[in-house]
């Protein structure tokens, strides 16, 4: 059941000058016969405002990965552009970071190598003193104090991810792009850095765009979560504003009255609708340009206990 319909909550973030503008977005590759095309995605639209966590939740073969590189710069769509701090993609670039799946360090290199070889290529001519200072900052930043010279054969593989972090967010870029970093940790240590980045975002205000395949990381992290049709010709079904307060933790976000809302209607749409998009498409009149936005909530004052009944209200 979908609900009933509510007043829009006060944006968190400034959507008037987005830091990034995503229009029209396509990607096609040829067929295995080289005549025809199959498209992965297509009239992808959507706006991250500055500060924004924004994640992307779809099944595989939707094309997330494919996109994220598209706004990082690595590969180029058949269609749409993207605009990031009021400049066009074309190419990589040192204001855009982004962290892969696995660490992709060098394995020659020392934890402050590793760090330092990215803060090298955004400021050659940063005096020694500086350098050092600045490494540091973001060594400690990711609680890796202790492990400057250890190279990546010596760290555990979520001390390997706190580096990729770390080399991400010493270049001070205007966006990190983050492709499911945690999905190869255990549970301890992918929620451990969960804590960690939301506690960074929180600290440098960065915009962050972050494909998971995880709902509960996508409630405890995003301020919103864009939602992905199955592939080919996938789409933007959704945009689902996060209703939980933003001081929300992994220890007690389950206690608020929203949570239960939210996480239902996310596991609903990836169980169920994300399959039957074309349907539904020709019953709402889809505009890709603008897809609904929806707040899952309940109308209950108190916070549920698990047992509380609910009803879920969309914008």
């Amino acid at each position: 059941m979908r609900g009933t319909m509510t007043a829009k909550s006060e944006m968190r973030h400034d959507s008037t000058n987005p830091m990034i503008k995503v229009e029209g977005l396509a990607q096609s590759f040829l067929a295995p016969d080289g005549k025809s095309k199959t498209e992965v995605f297509g009239d992808i639209w959507f706006d991250i405002a500055p500060g924004e966590f924004v994640c992307l939740i779809g099944h595989s073969g939707c094309g997330k990965t494919t996109l994220l590189n598209i706004l990082a710069g690595l590969a180029q769509p058949s269609d749409g552009v993207v605009i990031v701090g009021g400049k066009e993609v074309v190419g990589p670039s040192l204001s855009r970071a982004v962290v892969f799946q696995s660490h992709a360090l060098m394995p020659w290199m020392s934890v402050v190598a590793n760090i330092g070889f990215a803060v090298r290529s955004k400021w050659p001519s940063m005096s020694s003193a500086d350098f050092a200072k600045h490494c540091q900052k973001y060594i400690d930043l990711v609680h890796l104090t202790g492990s400057e010279t250890k190279k990546p054969a010596q760290l555990s593989g979520g001390m390997k991810q706190r580096v990729g972090i770390a080399r991400a967010l010493s270049i001070e870029p205007q966006t990190l792009l983050l492709d499911e970093p945690f999905s190869a940790l255990d549970a301890l240590t992918r929620g451990s850095l969960q804590d960690e980045l939301l506690a960074i975002c929180n600290q440098t205000t960065q915009t962050v765009f972050m494909i998971t395949h995880d709902i509960d990381e996508a409630i405890l992290l995003a301020d919103t979560i864009i939602l992905m049709t199955n592939g080919p010709n996938a789409r933007i079904r959704e945009v689902v504003k996060n209703t939980l307060p933003r001081e929300r933790t992994r220890n007690d976000m389950h206690k608020h009255k929203n949570y239960y809302p939210i996480r239902n209607h996310l596991i609903e749409f990836l169980v169920n609708r994300s399959a039957s998009f074309a349907a539904e498409m020709k019953s709402i009149g889809y505009d890709p340009k603008h897809p609904p936005v929806i707040e899952p909530r309940t109308k209950e004052e108190e916070p549920v206990d698990g047992s509380a009944r609910y009803e879920l209200a969309a914008e």
